[in-house]
């Protein structure tokens, strides 16, 4: 029975074509402003502790490679698109079971355990239609200004961060089938995925606390040492995938046991 899993990726839908929406216009607007930028990022550099431009990625700001990471890629993909998959994952659950819509659906002869696969597998919509399209729209824009990125660490930037953005969407997962409203489960999601970042990116900048970033999605994934210095770290992405189907289970075996 797929029923449940073509009824989800069709609601994934819209929200990634807003999304790469979203992008395409921030792609425009920071690439037709690089080439005056990139005149004043030398002094900008010259006044930032080597400290706060490893915790913001904002190394090589003046370079197209540096800058897009900075301005693209460290905050409106590390964090926004993963709140956006955490979001979306945890309302997942949670909205069946407020809705009622989860009696309708367990009353078939599908088991719990179907559902919550399903429901994950239609993430498959956002994370092929984003991974596809905003690396494309990007090498464009390099090229459109004639600073064209190396298409290879673009597309490893998008390949990497697969294994993150599932691990963002465990945690929604979670939520989703600890609490009975949707807006619940989001809510606690998205803090719990926007803490998770600010303790990773304030542990950066204090030697005595940077182990604490170790239990952080994020620090598993650094989009500015894989486009800027060319670095796959692909043993961090077999880390964030154990994460992510460590989460998928608990959440699994969280919905099972529990009464709807």
């Amino acid at each position: 029975m797929t029923a449940i899993l073509e009824n989800e990726s069709r609601r994934r839908l819209r929200g990634s074509i807003a999304l790469i929406g979203v992008f395409a216009v921030l792609a425009v607007m920071y690439f037709s402003i690089f080439p005056e930028f990139s005149e004043s990022a030398v002094d900008i550099e010259a006044v930032i502790s080597d400290s706060a431009f490893e915790a913001f990625g904002t190394e090589s700001y003046n370079t197209i490679e540096g800058f897009i990471a900075a301005e693209m890629y460290s905050f409106f993909w590390v964090l926004l698109i993963a709140i956006y998959f955490a979001y979306v994952s945890a309302g997942t659950i949670a909205g069946d079971i407020e809705s009622r819509k989860m009696d309708l659906t367990l009353s078939n002869p599908v088991s719990r355990e179907s559902v919550v696969a399903q429901k994950v597998a239609a993430l498959w919509v956002p994370l092929v239609a984003l991974n596809v399209a905003v690396p494309a729209i990007v090498y464009v824009g390099s090229v459109g200004i004639d600073e064209p990125i190396n298409p290879v660490a673009l597309a490893m930037v998008h390949l990497l961060s697969v294994p993150y953005l599932l691990v963002c969407a465990g945690i929604g997962l979670v939520a989703s089938v600890l609490f009975d409203r949707a807006r619940t489960a989001q809510g606690v999601a998205l803090v719990a995925v926007f803490v998770l970042w600010l303790v990773d990116t304030i542990s950066t900048l204090d030697p005595d606390a940077e182990w604490l970033g170790q239990f952080t999605p994020s620090r598993y994934y650094d989009e500015t040492d894989i486009l800027v210095n060319e670095v796959y770290a692909f043993f961090d992405a077999a880390i964030l995938l154990v994460a992510f189907v460590l989460l998928v289970l608990v959440a699994t075996g969280l919905f099972v046991e529990r009464d709807i």
